[in-house]
């Protein structure tokens, strides 16, 4: 089998097929049978051509046995895509929507958690709202409380609060997406949970949405997330914070700081030039002047930093800054 870089954009074909179903699964063996009758079973009166993109995550069971078995499946436009090791949801997310051939692309888990027969629904509200994504949102959740749900809740709180997409549910597997306005974003390490954001990114908010969706308890196997996901969901919290705020202007965020420590630094040195030469006191071994003087260089470093970052940003982006949907002529 050739090697393909995981990141190889396919050029798209949009045109030919209308919807992209993409499923990374990892270790999910006796979930895959029932998941392919679902799908196939939601979609048979869909009317246009569809394809089914599985991107299988380095799974060490019988995975991709039982996925290469749905070749058989008459009618269906079966596309696997094979990882050499496991790379995360995030890698196989991006690796399926490289190769997703569709105008439309809906992720879902391969749990059999999420609801296949939400898809046309969740198509219908996208095309009469006129929305570039649609998120599903689990409002009647069947996982743990305290492992899964009460982790969720703060986190989507605090998630809607930082990056100013108001969605309720922001890990949920089930989301419908234009496939063009899909493309323009890069998915990264955990960044899978964030969507969302980056598509906020590039489109306004008004045109992402969500939908009250169907989910189920676990049938088989274990779920690959634990409590201690919170813990990085706040970290690459924080960096999607500065990706989406400063990736431009990183000299404002770095030069902030340094402006802020300079600040500091300089009230220190004003108060003991004071307590130097107008009260006539020993200022050398205050642990203040040590401290002032850590500060000032802080304050140097940072600032020289945001600098440099903001050179590198200029110099080696290649990102356009606007996009354009659609040209109207006078015809329109």
């Amino acid at each position: 089998m050739q090697n393909q870089s995981a990141f190889e954009v396919i050029p798209d074909v949009a045109g030919e097929i209308e919807l992209s179903v993409l499923i990374p699964v990892c270790n999910e063996e006796e979930s895959i049978a029932p998941l392919f009758e679902r799908v196939c079973d939601a979609l048979k009166d869909f009317g246009k051509p569809w394809e089914l993109v599985i991107v299988d995550d380095g799974s060490t069971d019988g995975t991709l046995v039982n996925v290469r078995k749905e070749y058989e499946r008459p009618g269906l436009d079966l596309r696997i895509i094979e990882f050499q090791r496991n790379f995360g949801k995030a890698a196989g997310l991006q690796a399926g929507i490289d190769a997703a051939r569709g105008r439309l692309l809906v992720t879902l888990d391969g749990d059999l958690q999420n609801d296949p027969y939400d898809i046309p629904k969740m198509i219908a509200v996208l095309e009469e709202r006129d929305l570039d994504l649609l998120c599903g949102w689990r409002k009647s959740r069947q996982d743990g409380l305290w492992l899964r749900l009460i982790p969720s809740y703060f986190a989507n709180r605090l998630i809607r609060k930082i990056t100013g997409v108001h969605i309720h549910d922001y890990g949920c597997g089930l989301k419908l997406c234009r496939t063009q306005i899909l493309k323009q974003i890069r998915i990264l390490g955990g960044m899978h949970r964030f969507i969302p954001a980056w598509i906020a990114s590039v489109v306004p908010t008004s045109r992402i949405g969500e939908m009250v969706v169907n989910h189920y308890p676990r049938q088989f196997g274990e779920s690959k997330y634990g409590i201690s996901r919170t813990f990085r969901v706040f970290l690459d919290l924080l960096s999607v914070l500065f990706f989406m705020r400063f990736r431009q202007r990183p000299a404002q965020f770095f030069g902030s700081i340094g402006l802020f420590f300079g600040g500091i630094s300089g009230l220190m040195f004003v108060y003991l030039a004071w307590m130097k030469f107008i009260l006539g006191q020993d200022i050398g071994t205050r642990p203040m002047f040590i401290t002032a003087v850590m500060l000032f260089i802080a304050s140097v470093q940072m600032i020289t930093t945001g600098i440099l970052a903001e050179m590198l940003a200029r110099t080696q982006s290649t990102d356009i800054n606007y996009v354009v949907r659609k040209t109207y002529d006078r015809d329109d």
